[in-house]
């Protein structure tokens, strides 16, 4: 399942711009758009030219781009893994860590909003005498409260209800688009170029969605493991301390369903030894089982029996 981001931000800030710069596609203004952005990187180049891979498949990013700040709009990004904060540093005053603050504020309001409508039909339910939607009412009632007094429910002390999917909880990343940021505008053009066209330009700079995966990777805390073969060499995002099963369940359900044991080696390994039959010869490629914490840049080839 691919990474998803929400990209929130006041009118006229550059969110479109961004998704534009982000998929590569037009966005439209003033509309809701949806689309898939592909992660680069060099060492899945490195390991497909190893295996021979017919088919490359990058790690990807959806994007969802909401067009305004009120609390309907911003509850449909409530299931994303992370929140882009576009802010104006290019108008003359421009201030963007007064839009942050705001922006921080409309993003409580709409969980305030979210909270409270979730505690006026909890309660309702709640007179069935079900006590475990008791339970849940008073656990309302006591974030409704941290949320008047002005708390982000990322600082709640006690545990969310599941369901919940607070945007105040989520990682919230600023993009200040402008000359001390990333220029946007810049970056919407060179995403529709040739990619060696747009390199050349950068003069050995990253591109815009290069910034924001690692900004991404870092508030998310995420790895990179690849599955290489001849058939497809493809990179997939993982939390760090996450286990060899959490692995397989990311690739397909039933792969974690019938899973015996992964045969892992470190991606540099693989493109020294040249194949994954002389990385095995040289002692390089070794067994591990379920509970095997996942390293950033291994290769696994999981063993299964469905």
């Amino acid at each position: 399942m691919a990474l998803e981001v929400g990209i929130v931000g006041a009118a006229g800030a550059g969110k479109t711009t961004l998704f534009t710069a982000l998929t590569g596609g037009g966005g439209d203004y003033g509309k809701a758009n949806l689309g898939m952005a592909q992660i680069a990187d060099e060492r899945l180049d490195a390991l497909a030219r190893v295996v021979a891979a017919k088919k490359i498949t990058p790690a990807a990013i959806r994007v969802q781009d909401v067009p305004g700040t009120g609390s309907a709009l911003l509850g449909n990004l409530r299931q994303v893994d992370a929140l882009l904060a576009v802010l104006d540093g290019f108008s003359p005053a421009a201030d963007p860590a007064s839009q942050l603050e705001e922006l921080e504020l409309e993003l409580l309001v709409a969980d305030r909003d979210h909270v409270e409508a979730r505690l006026e039909r909890v309660a309702k339910q709640a007179k069935s005498g079900d006590p475990r939607l008791r339970v849940e009412v008073d656990q309302l009632g006591e974030i409704l409260a941290s949320i008047d007094a002005g708390q982000p429910l990322s600082d709640y002390p006690g545990a969310l209800p599941p369901a919940l999917e607070p945007l105040t909880a989520k990682p919230l990343i600023s993009v200040v688009n402008g000359p001390a940021g990333i220029d946007l505008a810049l970056e919407a053009e060179l995403a529709r170029l040739d990619a060696a066209e747009a390199a050349a330009f950068r003069d050995g700079g990253g591109s815009a969605l290069e910034q924001v995966a690692r900004l991404l990777r870092d508030a998310l805390e995420l790895n990179t493991f690849f599955t290489a073969g001849e058939k497809e060499t493809r990179a997939w995002p993982l939390r760090r301390g996450a286990t060899a099963l959490e692995a397989a369940a990311s690739i397909h359900s039933d792969i974690a369903r019938g899973f015996i044991r992964c045969e892992v080696i470190d991606w540099r390994d693989l493109v020294e030894a040249g194949s994954h039959r002389e990385a095995a010869r040289r002692g390089l490629q070794r067994l591990e089982g379920k509970t095997y914490i996942v390293a950033d840049g291994d290769v696994l080839n999981v063993r299964f029996n469905v």
